[in-house]
C-alpha cells in the first residue's frame, strides 16, 4: 500500500526542471512520486497538451518567435482579461516547433538553466512516459478552464474521454478541476477514475458563474457542513488551497470531509521561501526556508495526499511524520 499522504509531482518535478515538460515529468518518478499532475489544455486541432495555462508566454519561447508575433492577442477567459498567445489559436504542428522555459526564473534560476531544451508534450505522451515507469505512477489530470473552452468549440470532456478512456482505470486515474460540472460529464463518459474538486480560499467556480451570475454559491459555501455533504453525493475527494489547511481550522475541515467519506488533497508544497508563510522563511526568496515544518504541518493535518514541486522533499517530510 502506498504511504499516506501521496505525493503528486505538481506538473513534475516543477521545482527543478521547466514544469509540464518530459524532463520534469521522468524526474518526479525518479526521486519516487506516487503520482503526477499534468494542467490539460486544448490546441485548434483538438489535440490536449500539457501547459499550466492556456496563455503561453510565460512557459515557452513564442514571445520571442517572429512567425507567431501576429497571434498575440486579449481575451476574456474566467471572467479576467489575459494577453499573450493561447493555446487554442494553434495547431499541434505549431506548437511542437516551440520550447520550454521556466515560469519563475528568479526563483528558480537552476531550472531556467533547462531552458529551450524540452519541448511542450501531449498528453498522449505523458501516458508513454507513466507507461515506461519502473513502478506504477498514478495520474492526476487537472481540466483547466473547461467553461472557456466549451465556449469556442473544444469540449475537454469529450477530448479528455477519448484520449484517456482506453488507457484509464480505476486505479490509475484521478480527475481533477476547479469546476464540477466538467468532471460530471467525464464520468458520465465512461472514464473511470477517482473525481476530485479543486477549491480556491476565495471567489467561486467558473461554471458556476456562468450559470448562476451573482448567485454562484461561492467556493468557501462549499466548505461549509451543508456544502461538504453535496459534494460528498457528487465527488470521491477535494482538494483546497494550503491556505484553507492552516492550524486547527484545516484539522476540523479535513476531519468532517473524511466523516463523509471525502478524500482530502492539497496544493501546493513548494520549498522556496517565496511561497513559505513568514514564520518558516530563512533568507533571500528563492533560497529554501524550514521546508520540512512548513510541509509537516500540513500533513499532520490528516491529508490524503499532497501537491508539490520537490517531490524528493515532500517524501522526506512524510518520513518524519
Amino acid at each position: 500500500m502506498t504511504p499516506r499522504p501521496l505525493v503528486i509531482a505538481h506538473r513534475g518535478a516543477s521545482g527543478y526542471r521547466p514544469e509540464h515538460t518530459r524532463a520534469a515529468y521522468e524526474l518526479a518518478i525518479e526521486l519516487g512520486a506516487d503520482a503526477i499532475e499534468p494542467d490539460i489544455v486544448a490546441t485548434s486541432d483538438g489535440i490536449l497538451v500539457l501547459r499550466h495555462e492556456n496563455e503561453i508566454s510565460g512557459t515557452t519561447d513564442v514571445a520571442s518567435r517572429p512567425e507567431f508575433a501576429d497571434r498575440r492577442t486579449t481575451k476574456v477567459i474566467d471572467s479576467a482579461a489575459h494577453t499573450g498567445w493561447f493555446t487554442e489559436d494553434f495547431t499541434w504542428a505549431e506548437l511542437q516547433t516551440l520550447r520550454a522555459i521556466e515560469r519563475l526564473p528568479k526563483v528558480r534560476p537552476e531550472s531556467a538553466a533547462f531552458d529551450g531544451r524540452f519541448g511542450i508534450l501531449r498528453l498522449t505522451d505523458l501516458l508513454e512516459i507513466l507507461d515506461a515507469a519502473p513502478r506504477p505512477v498514478t495520474l492526476v489530470a487537472e481540466i483547466k478552464h473547461a467553461t472557456y473552452f466549451a465556449s469556442i468549440g473544444l469540449p475537454l470532456d469529450e477530448l479528455f474521454a477519448r484520449e484517456i478512456r482506453r488507457w484509464a482505470t480505476a486505479d490509475n486515474l484521478v480527475i481533477e478541476s476547479f469546476e464540477q460540472s466538467v468532471l460530471e460529464r467525464i464520468r458520465r463518459l465512461g472514464v473511470p477514475g477517482k473525481l476530485v474538486y479543486l477549491i480556491e480560499r476565495c471567489g467561486a467556480a467558473e461554471d458556476l458563474i456562468a450559470a448562476y451570475r451573482s448567485r454562484a454559491p461561492s467556493y468557501a459555501s462549499q466548505l461549509s457542513e451543508q456544502g461538504l455533504a453535496k459534494l460528498a453525493n457528487e465527488v470521491d475527494g477535494i482538494s483546497p488551497n494550503v491556505a484553507l489547511l492552516r492550524g486547527v481550522h484545516g484539522t476540523e475541515l479535513v476531519a468532517r470531509a473524511h466523516a463523509l467519506g471525502l478524500e482530502v488533497f492539497t496544493w501546493t508544497l513548494r520549498a522556496e521561501n517565496k511561497f513559505l508563510r513568514r514564520r518558516f522563511r530563512a533568507g533571500d526568496s528563492h533560497e529554501y526556508g524550514d521546508w520540512l515544518a512548513a510541509f509537516t504541518a500540513v500533513m499532520a493535518s490528516g491529508v490524503d495526499g499532497v501537491f508539490t514541486d520537490q517531490p524528493d522533499l515532500a517524501i522526506r517530510a512524510r518520513d518524519a511524520l
